[in-house]
């Protein structure tokens, strides 16, 4: 009986699903599906056809195959019974003798029955029961599992960081927004301010020159009038009889005798357009930088250690003592923030106001050096940076971490690079006065590197700013 229900077992699979039948349903072509497969495969399609064939059926409702379902409910009988004499479950049965399966090849990593057990293909393997061999193998695929749940919890570890940065990217988004607006708001306020002031300007011109103009119309129109004037009372003279003409000729030739001047033109009396619209973009940029900064670094706020805090501008940074919740992208450095723009020749210079801050380093950071853990600030590691402990001590960060010997404490350092040379420079910007300079031949894009380091006393509330940059303007 065993050998015959598992020789059934293909013929009783639906070719849909590759499972047995359920509620099996016969089509005119004697091909049987299950009634839900066929549902399932004709609910798109306008020609109802046999799966298998492709002939088409004469109804969209097929007649149940009764045989075919009292097999499988006999199959599924017998294959309860079997599992209930194991002990629970379904002992499946050797494909090759219909026997149940009793042991477990190790050789050939296998199950068989009694009779493979002596057959000359497992003779002399090494055999064990099943419920020994699932035992053994089960600890053993436990212990390969570990580095699996491993690898599922650094997945699920970066999954939370990719919504943690998602939610990030949305923030930097919405501030970069208003700060965006602000800027061109405070943009377009000058301009406004500007355009009102040259139009006022405009307008004064050209009511004082109206002013000028009127008063010249009106001494030139009393002028004509007492000419008109002359004019007429000598036409009426010469018009007069013969005796009156002779005896007014004396006064009347006197009167023609005049003695005004002929009259000047006004100069400058146009509006002088050359001085409103000459350049007048260049000269409202050339105004507005007085206004704007411009500073030689920017500070890239998706380096910034989390526990700094930058300004809205990113060109002031402070220690805040607390961890910020931001993500910790691959970019993001443990002790410092670095500039957003490296350098790879060329000369760079910047200055920055360290203050009354107790603790800080300033210089030059190479782009590969370690981003977490905790690093020394020296050049082996990648860092040409000028450093201040706690006010007290002055160092280059160099090896040695030799203190320097300053006469006083410098309020603003400037930064000199020259890559080419290999010189990273500092100077006190107060007097100009020369620190110290690195010398190094540099393989690898730089960045500017800042860190307002905690003081071993507590925060460090000074901030260090990035110096705006005076604007040079050429004039051709």
């Amino acid at each position: 009986m065993a050998v015959r229900l598992s020789s059934l077992e293909d013929d009783l699979t639906c070719p849909v699903c590759c499972d047995v039948f359920q509620d099996p349903a016969v089509l005119r072509c004697s091909h049987s599906f299950c009634r839900k497969c066929l549902d399932t495969y004709w609910k798109d399609k306008s020609v109802k056809d046999c799966p298998s064939c492709r002939r088409r059926s004469s109804t969209d409702k097929p007649p149940a195959n009764l045989s075919l379902r009292n097999i499988v409910e006999f199959y599924q009988k017998e294959q309860s019974e079997a599992g209930g004499e194991g002990g629970g479950g379904v002992i499946p049965l050797c494909s090759q003798h219909g026997e149940k399966l009793q042991f477990f090849c190790t050789n050939d990593q296998e199950l068989i029955c009694v009779v493979c057990q002596v057959s000359k293909q497992h003779r002399g393997h090494n055999l064990c029961p099943i419920d020994e061999a699932a035992s053994d193998l089960k600890e053993e695929v436990q212990i390969c599992l570990k580095p699996l749940d491993q690898k599922l919890d650094s997945f699920q570890k970066m999954k939370q960081q990719c919504l943690k940065t998602s939610e990030h990217i949305q923030s930097q988004a919405r501030q970069t927004e208003v700060q965006i607006r602000k800027t061109f708001e405070e943009l377009h306020h000058f301009l406004r301010v500007e355009e009102s002031t040259r139009i006022a300007a405009l307008f004064n011109e050209t009511e004082l020159k109206s002013v000028i103009m009127n008063e010249k119309i009106d001494h030139l129109t009393k002028k004509m009038t007492s000419l008109s004037n002359t004019i007429r009372d000598i036409e009426k003279q010469i018009e007069a009889e013969d005796i009156s003409f002779l005896k007014a000729y004396r006064q009347t030739k006197g009167r023609t005798n005049c003695t005004l001047q002929d009259p000047e033109p006004v100069l400058g009396a146009l509006i002088d357009v050359a001085t409103h619209l000459g350049s007048l973009k260049f000269k409202i940029w050339e105004k507005m930088l007085d206004t704007v900064q411009y500073t030689p670094v920017t500070l890239d706020p998706n380096t910034a250690a989390c526990w700094l805090s930058l300004s809205d501008d990113l060109t002031v940074m402070r220690y805040h003592g607390e961890q910020s919740q931001i993500p910790d992208n691959p970019e993001r450095r443990r002790q410092c923030v670095l500039g957003a723009e490296g350098y790879t020749s060329g000369r760079h210079g910047w200055e920055v106001e360290v203050g009354n801050n107790t603790s800080w380093y300033i210089g030059v950071v190479k782009e590969s050096v370690g981003r977490k853990g905790v690093v020394d600030t020296n050049p082996t590691q990648g860092y040409w940076v000028l450093g201040l402990r706690d006010g007290e001590l002055y160092g280059a960060c160099a090896q040695s971490h030799s203190p320097l010997k300053l006469k006083k404490k410098p309020q603003r350092v400037r930064v000199a690079l020259n890559y080419e040379k290999g010189q990273v420079s500092f100077f006190d910007q107060s007097d100009t006065s020369h620190i110290y300079t690195f010398k190094e031949k540099f393989t690898e894009k730089l960045f500017p590197g800042f860190s307002p380091s905690q003081s071993e006393k507590g925060r460090n509330a000074e901030p260090l700013k990035i110096c705006p940059a005076k604007v040079s303007i050429v004039k051709m």
